[in-house]
């Protein structure tokens, strides 16, 4: 990731740790109910937000005990009764997963945190559910997985062999021999709207394996929580509820709520998962304006679960405004941390603008002129090889168009010949003088 000289120190205590050795030993749950997020010190921070009636518990007990429709139901008044302690509602939460509009999330989630509830009948019920989920899963979707997973610790020491058996092909076939060699070869397999279901997953086996799954991928861990920030356009939307901030989508029309939703999730659960690294304490400085609190009743229940208050954060204006991933080819910038900013990205093929309020797509543009963001010229060359510009001191120069992992011959004026590669996204930077017009010219240098 391309990060400004100047704001190194910000990240300077960022470890990178070496690649995790595959293993094919047996992934062992060693963990007591509740054992899918609510670990102890979760549930104590938790309780003291009830206690001392924090506005996330306020807004999350008012939507329960007013009996607002909450789209995830079990989820809720499950959550709720591990932390009040109030049957009733626990027992709400069985009901629902009972019932056929639950999911297989769900279920894992009230088998878990209401066991002290279960009649035997309910249990063996809810028992033949998640098993069934885990048995036929063959989704290999982020959100699928995650369900099964969940299913899988929830059940780990109530079913002998077909837990385990599912959690070592998670670990071992689906992560370790699918996701990880994608990840590392740079390819896009975790779309941002999946984020929150794989931080989940990382939660889940983290907490009862002691697996600690980032390690097999450590660039893309330390990377991501930055590119989920510049990700996301200037400017909030004004909802009933609350303001949202949006994360980068193809889709057109009205926002998708839910989305923004579950984009903030992530981030508190990013926080939740790693609390000393530096992009977390970035995250946390963004995560700090309550305008952006979650008080809908899709959203409160993720803000209540995961949000900390207590934790210290940085403030997101040290995160540089250029973020430049070579390995899975996305560019995005922004003129400025401010609402009112100018905004580019490029990302899976896509290019798109935000300027004045106004999103637009640029496949156009590929031909177009160059566009200053005041950081960083970015300069179209699908056909155009030449240009001439006349960069700020500080400017960056970002050359799109070209095709992917190629070699290009580059001329800049009075400078010598060089060569350089195009990452996966066919982006190519390049260091030029600054203050004064300067020609630079580009030609492919055929494979041998």
């Amino acid at each position: 990731m391309r990060a400004k000289a100047g704001l190194a120190a910000v990240f300077c205590c960022i470890c990178v740790t070496l690649d995790a050795q595959t293993s094919d030993e047996p992934v062992a749950v060693f963990t007591e109910h509740p054992r899918i997020f609510l670990r102890p010190q979760r549930i104590r921070l938790l309780k003291r937000e009830r206690e001392r009636a924090s506005p996330r518990w306020q807004q999350f007990e008012t939507l329960v005990v007013g009996g607002a429709p909450m789209p995830e139901r079990g989820f809720a008044w499950a959550l709720y009764f591990q932390v009040t302690g109030k049957p009733e509602f626990g027992r709400k939460a069985i009901e629902f997963a009972l019932t056929p509009a639950a999911d297989l999330r769900q279920q894992a989630l009230v088998f878990d945190w209401c066991q002290s509830l279960l009649s035997e009948a309910q249990s063996r019920d809810l028992t033949a559910r998640l098993s069934k989920g885990i048995a036929e899963g063959a989704d290999p979707a982020v959100p699928a997985v995650r369900s099964r997973t969940l299913a899988a610790i929830a059940l780990f020491d109530h079913v002998p062999q077909a837990p385990q058996r599912a959690l070592d092909a998670t670990v071992h076939q689906w992560w370790e021999r699918q996701m990880v060699p994608a990840l590392r070869g740079g390819k896009s397999v975790v779309a941002r709207d999946d984020a929150y279901a794989l931080w989940e997953f990382l939660h889940a086996v983290r907490d009862n394996t002691n697996l600690d799954l980032r390690e097999s991928v450590p660039r893309f861990f330390k990377d991501f929580p930055i590119e989920h920030l510049l990700s996301h356009y200037p400017a909030t939307f004004e909802a009933a509820e609350n303001q949202y901030r949006l994360g980068i989508t193809r889709k057109t029309g009205e926002p998708d709520l839910q989305a923004a939703a579950l984009s903030r999730a992530v981030e508190l659960a990013m926080v939740a998962l790693d609390v000393n690294a530096a992009e977390s304490q970035v995250l946390q400085g963004w995560l700090m304006h309550d305008h952006f609190m979650l008080r809908g009743t899709y959203g409160a229940p993720y803000e209540f679960l995961w949000a900390n208050p207590y934790q210290p954060g940085l403030s997101y204006y040290h995160v540089p405004l250029i973020y430049h991933n070579a390995d899975f080819g996305k560019l995005f910038v922004r003129s400025s941390w401010d609402e009112n900013a100018e905004w580019f990205g490029y990302f899976d093929g896509v290019m798109q603008m935000f300027s004045q309020g106004r999103l637009t797509p640029l496949g156009a543009q590929l031909n177009g002129p160059p566009i200053s963001l005041k950081e960083a010229m970015i300069c179209f060359a699908q056909r155009a090889r030449k240009f001439r510009l006349t960069l700020d001191e500080e400017e960056a120069v970002f050359i799109l168009g070209l095709k992917p992992g190629r070699t290009y011959q580059v001329e800049i004026d009075d400078e010598e010949i060089f060569e350089a590669d195009t990452d996966r996204g066919g982006i190519l930077e390049l260091d030029m003088p600054r203050g004064k017009p300067v020609g630079v010219r580009i030609k492919e240098i055929a494979p041998d």
